[in-house]
């Protein structure tokens, strides 16, 4: 269920920006390094004007939040984001389907309040309605079966009682392994009317009105109109296209990082 209304009017000259998919960890820490010193550095850059940062899920490739344990590593990429936000500067982050065992550690240590679903937010008078996008509109069936085994409590019981060694490293080999879970397959355009966000979309706007949806769990860079006055945008990924999305309080405009 999409949650309460979050309304922001922008400062002068400042932006929103928009991020999702990175997958850090894969498919090895060794190779996902220096995709993450991208990513640091354009939170580096883009902190200078921004009014607030919004990522869309799936910042790690796997995540799982054991009472006094987390995944090693992301250094960098948690300090950044505990610099900026001590800085002032709010930070959502939305659960992919990648980190859905996110629990409260964001918030706890960094202050970043974390979403498990959609949540409707206004800037400068336009609507919003944002969230990762998994499991939405009437396709993506194999997440769909999935989420309902992950998110069993008896199965989080589980894994819980693995040592983290043997946990995280074979939920870490499945994630990367396993194209239901990985993702491989987000990556190839179905076309409009097959594209089921774009369909869930549609159907929202049949209730309600929004001027954009911003989603990410597709993979695919792209921004579609769903009506006259209202657009589905997915954000791409930092994996192949290292894409964003950056409103200045009247218009929505998807950008390549290219540093």
């Amino acid at each position: 269920m999409e949650q309460t209304l979050i309304q922001t009017i922008l400062k002068p000259k400042t932006k929103i920006y928009f991020a999702s998919d990175q997958h850090f960890g894969a498919p090895t820490s060794e190779k996902s390094f220096p995709r993450e010193q991208r990513f640091v550095a354009w939170l580096e850059e883009v902190k200078k004007d921004a009014e607030a940062i919004f990522l869309l899920g799936d910042l790690f490739d796997f995540w799982f939040e054991y009472k006094t344990v987390v995944p090693k590593g992301f250094v960098r990429v948690l300090g950044k984001l505990a610099e900026i936000r001590d800085s002032g500067i709010p930070i959502y982050f939305f659960v992919g389907n990648h980190d859905l065992w996110m629990h409260d550690y964001f918030q706890k240590e960094l202050n970043i309040p974390v979403y498990h679903d959609n949540k409707e937010f206004t800037f400068s008078g336009k609507s919003f309605l944002i969230g990762h996008g998994d499991g939405k509109g009437p396709g993506d069936k194999g997440y769909k079966r999935m989420k309902k085994v992950f998110t069993n409590p008896f199965s989080k019981w589980l894994f819980r009682w693995l040592h983290p060694d043997i946990g995280v490293k074979l939920a870490q080999y499945l994630s990367v392994k396993n194209k239901l879970i990985s993702g491989a397959e987000d990556v190839k355009f179905l076309g409009e009317e097959n594209e089921w966000l774009v369909q869930y979309a549609k159907r929202k706007l049949e209730t309600n009105h929004y001027d954009y949806f911003i989603f990410g769990h597709r993979h695919l860079p792209m921004i579609i109109d769903v009506s006259e006055n209202s657009k589905y945008v997915n954000l791409g990924d930092w994996i192949g296209y290292f894409t964003y999305g950056v409103f200045d309080g009247e218009t929505f405009e998807l950008k390549e990082y290219k540093n």
